[in-house]
């Protein structure tokens, strides 16, 4: 929207100019107020006898000139983070990936398809978070891997270790170029693990080990200080080609080898990439969205409904399960992960008025296998 202003007049220009507009009401030109791109100056028309010069004011240009974000992320690197980046760079913000690779990191976002991007190692990242409008936390070690005693507590510190720097140095930020937002990754994980309860943003927290590690991430995070808006995203299983459980299971049931995992009464909830994407970014612009919002879809399903739903989209048959005991002797404990689950709903997502692009198990699949 454009506004059209004029530079004030004297009292007696107004009066006189008052009398001349009531004699002679078409004194103002419609072709003034045509508005061209070509226009290197404001249009003028006559008022009394006395040229006048428009003064327009965009605020189109200037909201979009607000609405740039500079986002630093953790994490960027990852299934998740990838696409997040892609997402960032398609809305014109300015992004900055806070990595301990930084030749990964190189590789994945090449300077010339990248161009602005600025990969910044952990010794760089209080001079990349000052100035940053927010901040996005996805750092973590994958959890789907055997269990030692060394890797619970490499996926307990990686997770909790990376927040606790980031909220230091967002905390640490002079006033006037610290990060206004923070939001950080958590997971469904932190309610726990059943085949019968229903779980929303207010459900209690497990007694697991995934759910110790849940509130002490989420925990960290809530150190941030109290000017600095924290959405926590409870994540599900994220569904995706190039990435996450749904990658690794595509080749079994391409070589007809496909099927649930266990009994396959465990509950999935799941969300597409895209849509966990989009409710980041929602995150990141929205005032009203902070606080632990699950990212998941409204349609969970039990595990071995969607091996049918996958192996209906590839034309292949979900016949050949994964017994119990084959994944406690390939993941030990971690075979936890994938034989236990829980029903999570995205209430406050819904609340906020949140629209998932794909609400069913199938409509994902099938977008994802297109």
């Amino acid at each position: 929207m454009c506004v059209v202003s004029l530079p004030p007049l004297s009292v007696n220009d107004q009066m006189r100019n008052t009398m001349e507009l009531l004699r002679s009401p078409t004194s103002f030109s419609s072709s003034s107020f045509a508005l061209s791109s070509a226009l290197s100056v404001p249009p003028s028309f006559s008022v009394g006898g006395t040229k006048r010069r428009l003064m327009v004011l965009c605020s189109s240009e200037k909201s979009e000139k607000e609405d740039k974000m500079t986002v630093s992320v953790t994490g960027a690197t990852g299934f998740i983070g990838r696409r997040l980046v892609h997402r960032l760079r398609s809305d014109n913000h300015s992004i900055r990936v806070l990595t301990r690779s930084k030749s990964k990191a190189e590789l994945i976002f090449p300077a010339k398809d990248f161009p602005g991007i600025v990969i910044a190692e952990e010794g760089e990242w209080r001079d990349s978070i000052l100035g940053s409008t927010a901040v996005v936390n996805l750092a973590g070690l994958p959890i789907s891997t055997r269990w030692s005693p060394e890797i619970k507590k490499e996926i307990k510190d990686s997770r909790v270790r990376v927040t606790s720097k980031v909220v230091e140095l967002i905390n640490n930020s002079p006033v006037d170029a610290r990060p206004t937002v923070l939001v950080s990754a958590t997971a469904v994980g932190y309610y726990g693990a059943s085949e019968t309860g229903v779980f929303d943003e207010n459900s209690p927290s497990g007694n697991d080990y995934l759910s110790e590690v849940c509130r002490e991430w989420e925990g960290t995070a809530l150190k941030a200080n109290k000017d600095v808006k924290v959405a926590l995203i409870r994540i599900g299983v994220v569904l995706g080609k190039d990435g996450g459980a749904l990658a690794m299971m595509i080749p079994f049931f391409q070589m007809f080898a496909g099927g649930p995992l266990g009994s396959g009464q465990q509950w999935f909830s799941w969300i597409h990439v895209d849509d966990l994407v989009n409710l980041i970014c929602e995150a990141l612009t929205k005032p009203s969205y902070q606080g632990v919002i699950n990212g998941t879809a409204p349609n969970p399903v039990r595990l071995g409904e969607m091996c049918q739903q996958l192996g209906s989209v590839l034309g292949r048959p979900s016949w050949l399960p994964v017994p119990d005991f084959a994944l406690k002797a390939l993941l030990g404990e971690g075979a936890t992960v994938v034989l236990e689950g829980q029903k999570v709903l995205p209430v406050r997502a819904k609340e906020l008025g949140f629209e998932f692009k794909y609400k069913y198990v199938k409509d994902a699949l099938r977008a994802i296998m297109q």
